[in-house]
């Protein structure tokens, strides 16, 4: 099992300009609860199984499994809507970092969420000029917690 260090913030829409190349990703969340989360994922051709652990401070244990294509949309087919997201993701360097910037659409179309991996805790990071507010700690930005929330809003324009 790996351990995952990162940070979360909110990005501006300015972060746009800089998203050349996405891969589109559905999330499905088969469980999730205070201490357990287990999602299938598809980012593009890849289809993968995770399972994440307690978040403590900026890290939580991890496991990634990949899946074949059928098996990922075998197990998608019974997450129901409520429990499932869409995004692009980016990746874009910044300053000897390099940042996973996720454009949600749907009922969360203008939603922009930036996420970077870090080797420690405290590792020292130069923020782009596109970060907001930091949210690594507020559970409302959970991927789970907002999949559940696009299911009861309604889509809006971009």
């Amino acid at each position: 099992m790996a351990l995952e260090i990162e940070r979360k913030f909110l990005a501006s829409r300015s972060v746009l300009e800089q998203c050349s190349f996405g891969v589109s990703i559905v999330q499905g969340y088969l469980y999730t609860d205070a201490e357990n989360t287990v999602r299938i994922r598809r980012a593009g051709e890849r289809t993968l199984f995770t399972w994440k652990g307690r978040r403590r401070g900026a890290s939580r244990t991890e496991y990634e499994y990949a899946l074949s294509r059928g098996v990922g949309d075998f197990l998608l087919a019974f997450v129901p809507p409520g429990r499932r997201l869409r995004k692009t993701r980016y990746r874009i360097a910044h300053a000897d970092a390099v940042w996973d910037v996720d454009v949600f659409g749907g009922a969360l179309t203008g939603l922009i969420l930036a996420e970077v991996e870090l080797t420690s805790e405290d590792q020292a990071i130069t923020l782009p000029p596109w970060i907001g507010r930091e949210v690594t700690a507020d559970p409302d930005y959970r991927n789970s917690r907002l999949a559940a929330q696009a299911a009861t809003l309604t889509p809006r324009a971009a």
